[in-house]
């Protein structure tokens, strides 16, 4: 792979990176007004059906999409064959959801689990149809208009939110929320890509496609149903206020992982998939993406945790005080996030998803081994062995890519040290400084601007490849 390639590729996943972040910034500012106006019980309500909902949506979204992005030749009836699929594949899922509501409501003895189920469950049909715009935009690199879809649908979203929850909608603020935002997005995002493959269907074309698809499909399904069930079984075996602040405390890190996730996804199959045929290539871009994300994600995982107490009570209150030491130990667990998904990227890029599935069972033999032992102690040291599975989960995902493309989980393990070292410093002293300054909005900013000067200054001591790049990036931007 040239320089003039692995640069654009680079630059592709930095400004990517970039660009999500206006749509974080939306997000955390919405979903800190609708904590404080909101109960835990209430987003331990709707967490429950998002469980339900995130599954089926991994039923329509998964498999075939990504199998689009991953064809070397994939024309308008290839889109246009699984568009149809997914549809029909929608509309059958969401029957059966609304069917099967009553009966998720008995076991959570919350008869009003019944109605919001069934209505946020309509997400599901424009969920159908955004994932086949995603994949056209992933193929043909149009983060741009991506970015400007997402972040308006989250204004508009966010905004209907929050004004229904003012006016006292409690629950239903939430649920609509994900209804205004999945319609807006199918919306927003089909008038940017100017694009619509028609209503053609050939079935081979899907059968091509199957063989990929349906091992990525099974091994998402898997991993959708394992990473959901620590909240389905907090929601039972404990209670609907403890899942309400697990979910809190777990959104900070999430949200800043999942959308680096997303643009390492975006970015990195279509780019990977191109030079699928060059092992090289392909383990200089998983090397690439393993040390520039850790080297984004870390300080900020870190930094979360060192300032989480004062984070926690400044921006939501008092009341949600319990979700202080769920927000540290998520901390820890998405710090390897990163890892996880650049792994998992080079092995679909190069189409085993056949490893894919393999690794998905293993990890969840375990973790489901790790869940029973958890779930006779109290819900902090049940969520205290989840952040720890995950750790040893991001390096099973690492090990097949030491014997398929030389990029040993020794060099993997060098190249995040070489970040994380210097982030939990970091981290360290902010938490120390936070203890002799208090708590307050001066503090938390005296916090965040010590912990980039300090995390700046070791990466430029420490001649950091990374820093030196975005440097770059920016200065020429």
């Amino acid at each position: 792979m040239n320089k003039k390639n692995k640069s654009e590729i680079s630059t592709s996943l930095f400004w990517k990176i970039l660009e999500n972040g206006g749509s974080q910034g939306v997000q955390f500012i919405v979903s800190v007004l609708l904590a404080r106006l909101l109960s835990p019980s209430e987003y331990g309500i709707v967490a429950i059906v998002l469980i339900f909902t995130t599954i089926a949506n991994v039923l329509v979204q998964n498999g075939f999409a990504s199998a689009l992005i991953q064809k070397f030749h994939a024309d308008d009836l290839d889109f246009s064959s699984v568009l149809i699929f997914n549809v029909f594949l929608s509309l059958a899922i969401y029957i059966l959801l609304f069917l099967g509501s009553p009966v998720i409501a008995d076991i959570y003895k919350n008869p009003e689990l019944t109605n919001i189920l069934r209505v946020m469950g309509i997400i599901i049909l424009p969920g159908s149809i955004i994932s086949i715009e995603n994949s056209y935009v992933a193929r043909n690199m149009k983060f741009k208009t991506l970015f400007i879809a997402t972040f308006l649908s989250s204004v508009i979203s966010g905004s209907v939110s929050v004004i229904m929850a003012l006016e006292g909608a409690k629950v239903w603020a939430l649920v609509f929320q994900q209804i205004v935002y999945y319609f807006t997005l199918l919306i927003i995002l089909g008038i940017g890509i100017k694009y619509f493959p028609g209503f053609k269907f050939d079935f081979e074309r899907l059968k091509t496609m199957f063989a990929y698809g349906s091992k990525l499909l099974a091994a998402s399904l898997i991993d959708t149903i394992f990473t959901n069930i620590h909240g389905l079984v907090i929601g039972k075996a404990y209670s609907e206020d403890m899942l309400g602040s697990f979910n809190r405390g777990e959104q900070f890190p999430k949200l800043v992982v999942s959308n680096l996730s997303s643009a390492i996804q975006s970015v990195l199959l279509p780019a990977m998939s191109k030079k699928q045929e060059s092992k090289e290539d392909v383990r200089l871009l998983l090397k690439s993406s393993v040390r520039l994300s850790t080297f984004v994600v870390a300080p900020m995982m870190c930094g979360l945790a060192a300032v989480s107490d004062n984070l926690i009570l400044l921006l939501l209150g008092e009341k949600w005080r319990i979700a202080i030491p769920f927000l540290q130990m998520m901390c820890f667990s998405y710090v390897f996030w990163p890892i996880h998904v650049s792994n998992l990227e080079a092995l679909n890029a190069m189409g085993r998803s056949d490893i894919f599935l393999k690794l998905e069972i293993i990890k969840k033999i375990l973790g489901i081994a790790i869940l029973l032992i958890g779930i006779r102690y109290n819900v902090f040291v049940f969520v205290g062995l989840k952040a720890f599975s995950d750790l040893i989960c991001a390096y099973i995902n690492a090990a097949p890519n030491g014997r398929l493309l030389g990029y040993t989980l020794r060099e993997q393990s060098m190249d995040a040290l070489n970040n994380f070292i210097p982030a939990i410093f970091m981290g360290v002293c902010i938490y120390i400084a936070g203890g002799y300054i208090g708590t307050g909005i001066i503090s938390l900013l005296v916090q965040i601007v010590l912990g980039v000067i300090i995390y700046i200054a070791l990466a430029f001591i420490m001649k950091n490849e990374n820093f030196k790049m975005i440097v770059s990036k920016v200065i020429n931007k």
